[in-house]
């Protein structure tokens, strides 16, 4: 058993759990869940922002405890006033310390896109996100079968959520649905958790044209999410980077001031 279907297994008890005792009528009495959600694809195309989506996670399989001091609504501000083009917020509370909680402090306090990141499993996942105030949800393709795939994406988008599809290969990109907008390839492998940025620069020039293409993992320099902007790169999801300092939100500005430099700088060298 690898460590993805541990957690698909343990996720799938959970949920099943959440569901006896917060039935989806209750959950749709919640005051977000009738609200007309942010666009994610919206923000991550708008020139002012960065096109980071700045992840909140306080832990993860690969690199343990990341911070288990900063909290949601200060880090989040920060992100967002450093420039993010949205925030995505790992809810997951048995392999990354995070929680349902943290989605709604979030979103109490931020009016931007938020992309509620966990391992979604069932249908009552989608109204769970909606009425604690998601914009987006992530599905990754390599839990499900290209027809559940399909069956949740459309439901997800019938519910009002934009939808975030993970792969990691070839034949993932063979499940994608032909309505399909928001595309991430990770470039960690939720196998063996090795990070190959060979496998992310190849995998999109393969993807549909209509698609926004946003880059995870393995982004820890200005630098590098340059190299992925021009490699057709839209968008781009950094949680560790920021989530390992003492304070996430001054990394991300730190970062994103760095990030605006060397954009002046490769201008400046095609000019000249």
């Amino acid at each position: 058993m690898t460590y993805l279907d541990r957690i698909i297994k343990h996720k799938k008890q959970e949920v099943a759990h959440r569901a006896s005792l917060y039935p989806e009528k209750l959950l749709k009495q919640s005051v977000y869940f009738p609200t007309v959600p942010v666009s994610l694809s919206g923000y991550l195309l708008r020139e002012d922002k960065t096109g980071i989506i700045s992840e909140f996670k306080r832990a993860s399989p690969s690199a343990g405890a990341l911070n288990t001091e900063a909290t949601v609504k200060d880090t989040t501000l920060a992100y967002m006033q450093a420039g993010s083009s949205a925030l995505s917020i790992l809810t997951d509370e048995a392999f990354f310390n995070g929680s349902l909680k943290d989605l709604q402090t979030a979103r109490e306090v931020n009016y931007c896109p938020i992309l509620q990141k966990d391992f979604v499993v069932s249908p009552y996942q989608l109204i769970e996100a909606k009425s604690y105030g998601a914009d987006a949800i992530l599905l990754i393709a390599a839990v499900h079968s290209k027809t559940s795939l399909h069956q949740l994406h459309q439901l997800a988008m019938d519910t009002g959520l934009e939808v975030l599809i993970e792969i990691h290969n070839q034949q993932e990109i063979d499940k994608l649905p032909t309505n399909a907008r928001l595309v991430g390839i990770n470039a960690r492998d939720l196998t063996s958790f090795r990070v190959s940025q060979k496998q992310q620069l190849k995998l999109v020039n393969q993807l549909p044209s209509n698609v926004i293409p946003i880059a995870e993992s393995g982004i820890h320099s200005a630098e590098t999410l340059l190299t992925l902007k021009n490699a057709g790169y839209q968008g781009f999801l950094i949680g560790t980077r920021f989530m390992q300092e003492h304070h996430p939100g001054n990394a991300c500005k730190q970062f994103s001031r760095l990030l605006k430099r060397r954009k002046r700088e490769v201008a400046n060298e095609v000019a000249h």
